[in-house]
């Protein structure tokens, strides 16, 4: 069956990673620390697989904080080398260190005041010559039957790349934050930097009624905002909440609906939250406990009513 060669390839994959991960040491350090005192942009060379686990690297960098740039050697051999100046990083990943664009490339790069990372297999060649720090990404074989097609050695430099983003940015400081900052329109965005005022019902479309109102008045109220509950408010503090399935349960009960008031069907001390709590953690307490709730009525440090969410809400915005 084809998937135990799938599971070999992977077993592979996985041997290489291992063996990189074991070597790591003063190079990484002394590569991490020139990332670090780094005054510029970090830019990243390569070519042919080389040069897409760059772009994917430099990717990480720029959404972790670290100005970074994906220079091809052939772009910059016709005017785009103009991007590199005094003060960056330069990273080259090259499976051999010796391919020919790298090598025209390289007298240029030596010419300024650069710091240069390799990410090579062969840790004498001239890109890794050419290099302060050196990280080996040498693997015992490729994935591919004739040990030929970069498969192991380009997963190897996309986990060292990694990485060094990871540790660059946790050196940094760089916050969670930081990190919605640079993903406001995706889902990471949404559930780093969404919170509940930016989501919640607010003013007129606030369900509530006082502790004296009649069940017509809170059906009227209940269907008309369409939250499935209403808030039962005094002078803008929150005293309790009815939700719908209040109100079954108490013809369960067979109560005579028509002659209780608010404050008879309310739950008091309802769940509450914040409006700068993050969404997520709105979903999550919503969530919690033996029963779910569907409303979370949200209120300042005083108890005054600011809005309403509902956990249709949070779903809809994306972050469940």
């Amino acid at each position: 069956m084809h998937f135990h060669r799938g599971k070999e390839i992977i077993a592979i994959e996985q041997q290489a990673l291992q063996g990189v991960a074991e070597s790591l040491g003063e190079e990484f350090d002394r590569a991490i620390t020139m990332l670090l005192q780094c005054r510029g942009k970090v830019i990243l060379i390569g070519v042919g697989k080389s040069g897409i686990i760059a772009k994917k690297i430099t990717a990480t960098l720029n959404s972790t904080g670290t100005p970074a740039c994906n220079l091809h050697p052939s772009d910059a051999m016709h005017g785009d080398v103009g991007v590199v100046q005094d003060g960056d990083a330069i990273i080259i990943l090259s499976k051999s260190g010796e391919s020919p664009e790298l090598l025209q490339l390289l007298p240029m790069l030596q010419g300024q005041t650069l710091s240069i990372i390799a990410i090579t297999s062969n840790p004498t060649s001239r890109v890794a010559r050419a290099a302060t720090a050196v990280l080996n990404c040498a693997v015992e074989r490729e994935a591919c039957a004739y040990d030929i097609a970069p498969t192991a050695s380009t997963t190897a430099m996309l986990a060292l790349g990694d990485a060094l983003a990871v540790v660059l940015y946790e050196q940094k400081g760089f916050t969670r934050d930081g990190f919605a900052l640079t993903h406001p329109g995706g889902l990471i965005g949404k559930r780093l930097l969404l919170k509940l005022q930016d989501l919640m019902a607010t003013g007129d479309a606030i369900p509530t009624v006082g502790k004296q109102a009649k069940v017509d008045e809170i059906l009227i109220e209940i269907s008309r905002k369409r939250m499935g509950a209403t808030l039962v408010v005094e002078r803008g503090k929150l005293l309790g909440i009815i939700t719908d399935g209040d109100l079954r349960r108490a013809l369960e009960r067979k109560a005579d609906l028509y002659a209780m008031r608010a404050a008879d069907l309310m739950t008091t001390a309802p769940l509450t939250a914040p409006p700068d709590m993050l969404g997520t953690a709105g979903l999550m307490l919503l969530e919690s406990g033996q029963q779910r709730r569907t409303q979370l009525p949200v209120v300042s440090n005083r108890g005054k009513v600011l809005g309403i969410v509902h956990l249709h809400d949070l779903i809809d915005a994306g972050l469940k």
